[in-house]
């Protein structure tokens, strides 16, 4: 599975039973779920999120 020395493993519930993942798997799972909304969408990334709150408190 890739741990060493300890390392983080995380749990999901889901309808199946339970699955586990380590860190890089779940961050990993993270964005693939993230591109699943957010692909091709320029007004999705941080810099234009950054943006539109600087626009919004007037910097």
């Amino acid at each position: 599975m890739g741990l060493t020395g300890g390392g983080a493993v995380y749990l999901d519930e889901t309808e199946d039973g339970v699955v586990l993942r380590t860190a890089n798997q779940a961050v990993a799972r993270a964005q693939a779920l993230a591109k699943q909304y957010t692909d091709g969408n320029p007004d999705a990334s941080v810099d234009a999120f950054l943006h539109r709150r600087r626009e919004d408190s007037g910097e």
